[in-house]
């Protein structure tokens, strides 16, 4: 494990960010990366959008996915930019900003930048108020090339692919490996939902042994005693660096061909077994280069066997899946330099 520096660092800024704190959230780990690289930054904790009953929060979820908060946090927000312009403000997933905010940001001279962290279109996350500010911004980045043109009809005028990436505080191989007798044959991190119940209802299906880390997944039939709970970024370190397969889903709603876990995997050491999609390929190479590709539940059950009864060759992967990570382009540090680099073009091309 090398340490991160991107290959020329970006000038000082003064970068704003909303986003959730703590955890795995990306909204954080750009927050560290921003602090890490010198920028002066201010963070705008998207919970506040959330601030209401337990009823409140409910009806307005109901009645239009709408935070019930979203426009008193739009506006303090918006009033705090103004006593201190940032050059840049960058929001997260669904942003927590409306259309009028967004608006007075950059008539007060603010660059928008939104980082698209699920599919808008995603049917169980759809929301109209959120759809309706998307082209307010400058530029979006996507990390699924699936939904670039969806954008671009919305009326975005600039949609930029940028992977998801890595936080070295949370995906780096750990300091106190499990024993043993702890390790799970096959380990799957990730939130329950109905395409996911049904691949693993399939892969145990063929006799084989899963772990499921993640929220939900108690809910479904035949899974709950598979199901291990929502686990700390330090215990998913040690679980994923000792578990002899690390299956990495998509989510077929939200249209990806790559996930979180699929850059966290490598760079804490783990040895994967990755969906086949054309995103996980260009990231990590041909078929046992430095991971092990399924297309079905079957083929998933058949690879993920084969490894657990090849403890070299599993090492080989992990080493060379672990390398490629950290020698590449792939932390969070990486991704705020991507984002901030543009500034000047969006200087100069937009109003």
């Amino acid at each position: 494990m090398r340490a991160l520096a991107p290959e020329a660092a970006s000038a000082p800024r003064h970068i704003a960010i909303v986003g959730r704190m703590g955890g795995t959230h990306i909204g954080d780990s750009l927050r560290h990366a921003a602090t890490a690289a010198g920028h002066k930054v201010v963070f705008f904790d998207a919970d506040g959008a959330e601030v209401g009953s337990r009823f409140r929060r409910a009806v307005a979820w109901r009645t239009g996915r709408r935070p019930v908060s979203l426009d008193q946090f739009s506006a303090t927000v918006a009033a705090a930019c103004d006593r201190h312009p940032p050059d840049l403000l960058i929001t997260t997933g669904a942003g927590a900003l409306t259309v009028g905010a967004l608006q007075r940001l950059r008539q007060s001279g603010v660059k928008l930048a939104n980082y698209s962290t699920d599919d808008p279109w995603n049917p169980l996350l759809r929301a109209g108020w959120h759809l309706r500010s998307l082209p307010r911004y400058d530029v979006i980045f996507t990390p699924r090339r699936a939904n670039i043109e969806d954008f671009r009809r919305l009326g975005c005028g600039d949609v930029r692919y940028l992977p998801f990436g890595f936080d070295s505080r949370h995906a780096r191989p750990p300091e106190a490996p499990l024993a043993l007798e702890d390790a799970p044959e096959v380990l799957f991190v990730g939130g329950a939902d109905r395409d996911r119940a049904a691949f693993v209802r399939a892969f145990i299906g063929r006799g084989m042994p899963i772990s499921l880390a993640g929220g939900y997944w108690e809910r479904f039939a035949g899974l709950r005693r598979h199901a291990a709970g929502v686990k700390s970024p330090d215990e998913l370190r040690a679980l994923t660096s000792a578990a002899k397969v690390n299956l990495c889903l998509v989510r077929r709603a939200n249209r990806d061909g790559h996930v979180m876990r699929s850059l966290e995997i490598g760079a804490i050491g783990g040895c994967m077994l990755a969906e086949d999609t054309g995103e996980h390929r260009e990231l990590f190479g041909p078929d046992g280069e430095s991971v092990a590709y399924f297309k079905t539940p079957e083929d998933a059950a058949e690879r993920a066997r084969a490894l657990i009864a090849d403890p070299a060759e599993r090492r080989r992967l992990a080493a060379a899946l672990h390398a490629r990570i950290w020698s590449g382009q792939h932390s969070y540090l990486h991704r705020l330099q991507a984002i901030s680099d543009l500034l000047p073009s969006l200087s100069s091309e937009t109003s």
